[in-house]
């Protein structure tokens, strides 16, 4: 089991920044491989970045390809979000999800656990 925690959205303009964190509570953290989703209003929830259990992996969604970092620290047993160049369009839910396997996928079918989720509002 992993219980997951979100924190540090908000609201920036545009070109904006802002760090994302989810604090997973559980053990042998670096055997789950992590993901950022997103659901922006009236749409599908969708994938951002993921990055397997040893960091040694990161996927993009090419939207955010370029302007947004994912990265673990797994003695810290956290993963992030930098978020740089912020748009409108980023405005979302932010949800951070969690598998049991240590390697990464884009889909959030396969991923087990999540958190409550985080406002980001990039405003224009």
């Amino acid at each position: 089991q992993v219980q997951l925690v979100e924190s540090g959205g908000g609201l920036v303009h545009t070109g904006g920044s802002l760090r994302l964190s989810c604090a997973a509570a559980g053990r042998t953290f670096s055997t789950y491989a992590m993901g950022w989703f997103r659901r922006a209003p009236g749409k599908e929830r969708e994938f951002a970045a993921a990055i397997s259990g040893t960091g040694g992996s990161t996927y993009y969604a090419d939207s955010v390809k370029g302007r947004f970092t994912i990265s673990r620290d797994n003695a810290k047993n956290t993963v992030y979000l930098q978020m740089n160049s912020l748009k409108p369009e980023d405005t979302a839910v932010y949800y951070c999800a969690a598998r049991n396997y240590v390697t990464a996928t884009m889909s959030p079918l396969t991923y087990g656990y999540w958190g409550q989720g985080t406002q980001v509002t990039v405003s224009s």
